[in-house]
């Protein structure tokens, strides 16, 4: 059973968006082309959903600005602007993903007191999203990895899938995917490397 994991490819996320990814919505049209490709048995999206005031936010630091390195649950915690708030349309999936194909939303983020860039598990490693047990759950062999951001949400995604389905083989879709710094990439994809994560692109699934 083959897998596919759109990460976060949303608003947000993408020109226009509160926290833009250079280049983000380039990765939709690559997406829907693997969502066509008929080489998945099953189809998931992760979704950001946070809470108005959520704690990563700088704005719910006083005198702190996006970007900035702070605190949250006395943990450092980079602070971001306010993004994909529960019910905007920040937070909606890319209105040109083919969404009628993915077979389910998973939305993450909602405790307010600790960020969740894995699709599998917040930062704190403690609650579970149910990914895991839902793939484990489909008898998934084979995870493909893609979206926003390579440096962060994916990247935290493809290394808890190797963690937690050890069983499970993981792919990073490089040309599927983009981030938010090229330093930042070049060492998401040399950690992602290192933990036994194949590194590929759409053509070589397209014409696999």
């Amino acid at each position: 059973m083959k897998a596919l994991l759109l990460v976060d490819i949303q608003n947000g996320f993408c020109p226009g968006g509160n926290l833009p990814v250079l280049d983000g919505h380039e990765v939709v049209p690559i997406a829907n082309r693997l969502i066509d490709s008929g080489k998945y048995d099953l189809i998931v999206a992760s979704q950001d959903w946070h809470p108005s005031g959520h704690g990563s936010f700088a704005s719910s630091h006083p005198g702190k600005q996006p970007f900035e390195l702070g605190t949250l649950s006395g943990k450092p915690q980079m602070l971001w602007p306010d993004h994909c708030v529960q019910g905007t349309t920040d937070a909606e999936l890319h209105p040109d993903l083919k969404m009628g194909k993915i077979d389910l939303i998973l939305q993450k983020g909602e405790n307010h007191s600790v960020d969740s860039y894995s699709a599998f598990r917040d930062n704190d490693q403690d609650a579970l999203t149910g990914l895991a047990h839902f793939l484990e759950g489909q008898e998934v062999t084979d995870l493909d990895v893609c979206g926003l951001a390579t440096d962060y949400c994916v990247k935290f995604s493809a290394l808890d899938a190797t963690e937690m389905m050890p069983d499970v083989r993981v792919r990073f879709i490089e040309d599927a995917s983009r981030g938010i710094s090229p330093e930042g990439v070049a060492a998401a994809i040399e950690e992602m490397r290192e933990h036994g994560i194949d590194i590929i692109t759409s053509r070589q699934v397209l014409d696999g």
